[in-house]
């Protein structure tokens, strides 16, 4: 009994214990459910986050900004009033604000049920400064900045713009240079960013070689890339300066050197670029695996060229069995014989070369396969980057319109056109899909220069001492295309003046018209016993037939005298002591196959002029002149394109009508620029003093007859090429015979007292050879030519010393 009365004592003790801890586990089994049930609620609502947290997002405040509106900083963030605390989309607008760049410092924080949102805005850029910079100019630097003054400064861009400048400074080859960036700090929440610069020496090219070479010596590798090893004769050039574009574009210069001797399977293995140690030089090595040589064995024509059967085209191929392969020469054969069939009346022919190797019997078979491209038509002509050039000055270059069909052998005598005007640092003629399949529009990019020549000139000659003329030319006035200008000439002896203007399309035609007003005097003194003078005008017009032959016509007006002869003149000069007056009729017919007019490496020339004089005037005669020019390039022997051997000539002849006057000053005259290393007219026909202190004086009196040739190498001179400087060697020779003066005196039984034998008048050639130096120097173009005559009269006159330089503006 008294144990059953313990056993309820203790049950009854108990009980409270088990009725507290059964509410506690309800309590939590409530709770589960109720989370389990808001999670439920939350994806149904479309939110992915597995992770719920308490609470909602009531409102989002935003504090620490003074410059960017608070409706900008909600718009970068991912969360909203009304979505859940995610810690995911808080991370992510976290970052996201971080990525902006507009802020240096941003905090997060939960306030009950609101965001808070502190943020510290990056300053604002007051000026870019940069120190210490003297090789690149702040204008240069400026423009590979990310960072702009009145921008959200960055530390980032900061940086990123460090790289930047640095990487300017290694095209300049310093590559030692150090860029460091310092912040002022300045009111209002604005910095300064200051680049301090040490530019450091350049870095120089101190080895360039060559491994796997076994055809070609590194001497004659070193020739055919453009980095040079330093040395003191490239101050003036850049060549010598290691940069990583030139390094890889001599890459390229190597493979078309060797395809153009034959190694078809030539490759560049690897280029290095080692700094040394002290960071003041670079070795460039490249590496290289030559391959066999080929030669050329069969050469083939295959033509689906409608009317154009492949035999009639065998005699247009340049190329012969045996020969060592030439990739170049390929390319060129290949380009003659599209043009040749487009200028024959297939616009849209094609040549494609197609080779086969043997590499067992180490030879290429060529096939030339003539076909009909894809038939293409203008449909429009863009002109762009032409800031001063008017459109139609360039359009009228260009051997195309809309309309026309296009080809690209086209394209590349439309860039030599518009090269040609001299107004272009640069052109390029691009196209792009038309309207249609067979239309295409072409762009014409060109990049202008300045167009305005300042020059300076002289000479020097054992007679009249030094000369100097000095000219203002505009070649392209105000756009138009219009050359006009104003030049002088001034020595103690010489006074020449000259107003010209020329239109290279009259009226938008295919007309050249101009005009030169101009007055003349030389006072000949030191080598001739009288003076001569003259003024007048001449109208010029011309006009093409293609693109290879034209035509111009002079008609001149001109007003001359011959004057303060000498007492001991010849009777020859005496006799024209009168003022005479010239109307002059004149053509020219040329027929143009250079490369470039102005310094041409291959093609030629041929031109045939003639003078008509007697239409007015106190002159009657009929003059005719035939010149030419041949230029070889000497690519293949020497592997440079600045070796170019020229061969030119000239012929004229004059015959009198009517009663004229025959004055000197009409004939033809030898020396200077057309027989170096004699004075200008110095060779040729002279009278002959007979009498003592009576008419002694020797003049050069020209003759009806002239011819001379000439003979001449281009080369540029070993060492300081890179500076510009090039150099020539020539021989040169001519004649003039056949007097022509008004009376002759040279029979002594008629000319009585004034009996004057005449000298020099025959047709043995005077000959002179000798070497000259172009340098396009930074004052612009000086030429220096030293001609020694090997073969002369007694009394030519020589001139060994020429010379002459330019700028332009």
């Amino acid at each position: 009994m008294k144990g059953k009365r313990s056993a309820l004592f203790l049950s009854v003790c108990m009980l409270p214990l088990v009725m507290v801890a059964t509410r506690q586990a309800d309590a939590a089994s409530h709770r589960s459910m109720a989370t389990q049930g808001a999670g439920s609620r939350h994806a149904a609502q479309g939110n992915s986050s597995a992770r719920a947290a308490d609470g909602i997002i009531e409102d989002i405040r935003v504090s620490g900004n003074t410059r960017i509106e608070t409706s900008t900083i909600l718009s970068y963030m991912v969360v909203r009033p009304g979505d859940p605390f995610s810690q995911d989309d808080l991370d992510r607008s976290l970052k996201t604000l971080y990525a902006t760049g507009l802020f240096s410092d941003v905090t997060l924080r939960r306030e009950g049920n609101d965001l808070l949102v502190r943020v510290k805005e990056n300053p604002v850029v007051n000026r870019i400064v940069f120190e210490g910079n003297h090789a690149a100019k702040d204008e240069d630097l400026n423009k590979v900045l990310t960072l702009k003054p009145r921008a959200v400064f960055s530390a980032e861009t900061t940086a990123d713009d460090r790289q930047h400048i640095l990487q300017v400074y290694a095209q300049k080859a310093r590559f030692s240079a150090v860029v460091t960036p310092q912040i002022v700090r300045l009111a209002h929440n604005r910095v300064d960013v200051v680049f301090k610069i040490n530019e450091g020496p350049q870095t120089m090219i101190r080895k360039v070689a060559f491994v796997g070479n076994r055809a070609f010596s590194e001497s004659q590798l070193a020739g055919v890339v453009s980095s040079k090893e330093t040395a003191w004769y490239h101050f003036l050039g850049s060549s010598d300066e290691y940069n990583p574009d030139r390094v890889k574009y001599d890459a390229e210069l190597l493979r078309r050197f060797y395809l153009r001797n034959g190694y078809v399977d030539f490759q560049v293995k690897d280029i290095k670029g080692e700094l040394s140690s002290d960071r003041k030089s670079f070795y460039v090595t490249f590496t290289i695996d030559e391959g066999v040589r080929y030669r050329l064995g069969r050469v083939d024509i295959r033509s689906s060229l409608r009317h154009v059967p492949a035999e009639s085209m065998r005699k247009h191929v340049e190329l012969f069995a045996h020969q060592w392969y030439d990739g170049k020469a390929v390319q060129d054969n290949a380009t003659d014989m599209e043009e040749l069939l487009q200028s024959e009346g297939h616009p849209f022919a094609q040549v494609h070369p197609e080779i086969a190797r043997n590499p067992e019997k180490r030879i290429i078979n060529l096939l030339f396969d003539i076909s009909e491209g894809p038939r293409r038509y203008i449909e429009r002509i863009d002109i762009n980057g032409n800031t001063i050039t008017q459109d139609h000055v360039v359009r009228a270059q260009l051997p195309f319109a809309e309309g026309d069909p296009y080809s690209a052998s086209y394209k590349k005598y439309a860039k030599q056109s518009v090269q040609n005007l001299g107004f272009f640092k640069s052109s390029d003629i691009k196209d792009t899909p038309g309207s249609a399949p067979d239309r295409v529009n072409v762009a014409v990019d060109v990049v202008e220069k300045p167009t305005g020549e300042f020059s300076l000139g002289g000479g020097y000659s054992t007679d009249v001492g030094v000369i100097g003329n000095v000219g203002l030319k505009q070649h392209n006035l105000l756009g138009s295309g219009v050359d006009a200008g104003i030049s002088g000439t001034v020595s103690m002896w010489q006074k020449q003046a000259d107003i010209s203007i020329t239109d290279p399309a009259f009226m938008g035609r295919n007309l050249v018209v101009g005009a030169d007003i101009f007055f003349i005097e030389n006072s000949y003194q030191t080598y001739q016993s009288y003076s001569e003078g003259r003024y007048g005008i001449t109208l010029r017009m011309g006009y093409s037939y293609n693109r290879y032959l034209s035509q111009s016509w002079n008609s001149s007006l001109i007003r001359r005298w011959v004057n303060d002869a000498w007492s001991e003149a010849s009777w020859y000069i005496l006799d024209q002591q009168s003022p005479s007056l010239l109307s002059q009729l004149s053509t020219t017919v040329m027929y143009d196959r250079r490369d470039n007019r102005m310094m041409p490496h291959r093609g030629y020339f041929v031109s045939v002029g003639g003078d008509f004089a007697g239409i007015g005037g106190d002159e009657d005669y009929v003059r005719g002149k035939v010149n030419g020019a041949y230029y070889i390039p000497l690519d293949d022997l020497t592997n440079s394109h600045d070796w170019t051997f020229s061969l030119r000539g000239g012929a004229g002849w004059m015959a009198d009508w009517g009663n004229g006057r025959h004055d000197v000053i009409d004939n033809f005259y030898l020396g200077g620029n057309n027989l170096r290393g004699f004075l200008d007219g110095g060779a040729g026909p002279r009278s002959v003093g007979t009498v003592p202190g009576g008419h002694s004086s020797e003049d050069l009196l020209g003759g009806r007859f002239m011819y001379n040739a000439s003979a001449q190498l281009n080369f540029p001179l070993p060492y300081v090429s890179s500076m510009g400087l090039g150099g020539r060697v020539f021989a040169d020779m001519g004649s003039v015979a056949g007097v022509r003066v008004k009376t002759l005196y040279t029979d002594p039984a008629t000319a009585g007292s004034r009996y004057t034998p005449i000298s020099g008048d025959t047709v043995m050639p005077r000959v002179s050879a000798g070497a000259g130096v172009s340098w396009k120097s930074p004052f612009g173009l000086l030429n220096i030519d030293l001609g020694v005559p090997i073969r002369r009269s007694h009394n030519d006159r020589t001139q060994l010393l020429r010379f002459g330089f330019g700028q332009q503006f």
